[in-house]
């Protein structure tokens, strides 16, 4: 048998997206199946009884994690890890998260028909609470296992009606007795769409993430003096707007001279009183820096921070400059990266390094296992969205690579 020609089942991949996408439905074409709801229970079941089909037995930890078991022949080494997240936005897609969990459990389903055993254990996992949309922060039970938060922090956190993460995992009943964290992991492979533009732009069918990019929200507060937009002379106006103004043009400025591989933008904005015929007295609005590269990712908010005071002196605004969010870049393991590389080469699908932009599960395993991610394209690089679509043929890509990636780590024996 020619392992170079293993192949996963795409038809049935493409079969159990839409199947899961019937659970939460969206109300245009895409998903509402937010963590912890009576939609995610029903996703969870039945990715179980999928999953117990294919062989596998399920372990869940106190986070609600799930962790899908394949045994290998030596059931003692560490296992091999893949997998991501269920749960989606209130207006979420069919694939983000989704399509790596189902990928893993089709990468089972094909071991299984192409009869191979393998060493190592493997494991197809589901991360609770990813997308953080009614539970914040994101990639919180990850980070959980990871170290990053302690329980009682993650039980506590409140949605917008008051309810608590830990009641409602009770609620729907996917609360486990397993610690949280501490599995041996060999590898942990997460498959997931780019949610950006650059795959399909460059034609290419296989991301091989080798970074994922750090960031630093930093929220900035100006303070000038509200007055009569048509009877104060320009001269005497402290204006809070202007300077969020000149603020917003240096953020572009500091990105771009720390091109390539930087970004930054203001993305949340607001102004006091916010009235038509009032200056702005006050000014409120949140910088996001991000890089893979962890001096530029300092040097840009050295740079604002040293700009920002000298433009609010100029205008004789007062400033406060307070960071309210940061993560450091993530470095993925060199040798999984190799291994995905190797992956899509022998398999022929045309690839590129890629950073990943956004956060992931597999940004906090990182940090205590060997991890890597792989990306397949998505169409307009639209995301967060119900109208975020990918190709059945983009999606087996990315599986194949998976599958012959995660047999390489786990050890075919037959």
């Amino acid at each position: 048998m020619d392992k170079d020609n293993f192949r996963i089942d795409g038809n049935r991949l493409w079969d159990s997206l839409m199947q899961m996408a019937q659970i939460g439905p969206g109300v245009a074409g895409g998903n509402n199946r937010q963590t912890l709801t009576d939609a995610d229970a029903e996703g969870r079941a039945l990715f179980r009884r999928w999953s117990e089909d294919a062989g596998m037995t399920m372990g869940v930890d106190r986070m609600g994690n799930m962790f899908m078991r394949l045994e290998g022949t030596e059931p003692d080494l560490a296992p091999v890890y893949m997998g991501s997240h269920l749960d989606t936005q209130p207006t979420g897609g069919k694939y983000d998260g989704v399509l790596g969990v189902l990928s893993g459990l089709e990468v089972v389903r094909s071991i299984r028909d192409l009869g191979l055993r393998t060493r190592r254990p493997i494991v197809v996992v589901n991360w609770t609470n990813e997308e953080g949309t009614r539970f914040a922060p994101a990639m919180l039970a990850s980070g959980v296992f990871a170290g990053v938060h302690d329980e009682d922090y993650a039980n506590s956190r409140e949605d917008a009606e008051g309810k608590r993460f830990g009641d409602e995992l009770e609620r729907i009943g996917w609360r486990g007795t397993e610690d949280v964290g501490g599995r041996p992991i060999r590898a942990m492979f997460e498959y997931h769409i780019e949610q950006g533009p650059i795959l399909e732009a460059e034609g290419r069918q296989i991301g091989v993430v080798t970074h994922g990019q750090g960031l630093w929200w930093l929220q900035v507060t100006l303070t000038g003096k509200d007055a009569h937009t048509g009877s104060t002379p320009m001269n005497m106006r402290v204006n809070a707007g202007l300077g969020m103004a000149r603020i917003i043009e240096a953020v572009h400025r500091i990105a771009m001279a720390h091109q390539p591989g930087a970004v930054g933008a203001v993305g949340q904005a607001n102004v006091y009183p916010n009235s038509r015929n009032v200056i702005p007295g006050r000014a409120v609005f949140t910088i996001d820096f991000r890089s893979p590269d962890l001096a530029k990712l300092t040097s840009m908010r050295a740079e604002l921070e040293a700009e920002a005071p000298r433009i609010a002196a100029e205008l004789g605004l007062g400033i406060e400059i307070e960071p309210v969010g940061h993560f450091d870049p993530v470095t993925f393991d060199p040798a999984l990266v190799k291994v995905v590389r190797g992956a899509a080469e022998r398999l022929g699908y045309s690839h590129m390094n890629i950073v990943s932009g956004a956060g992931h599960d597999a940004c906090w395993i990182n940090r205590v296992a060997p991890t890597v991610m792989i990306m397949c394209p998505c169409v307009d690089g639209l995301s967060h969205n119900e109208a975020e679509e990918i190709s059945p043929e983009w999606a087996a890509a990315g599986a194949d690579v998976l599958l012959h990636s995660v047999l390489e780590a786990a050890e075919v024996v037959r």
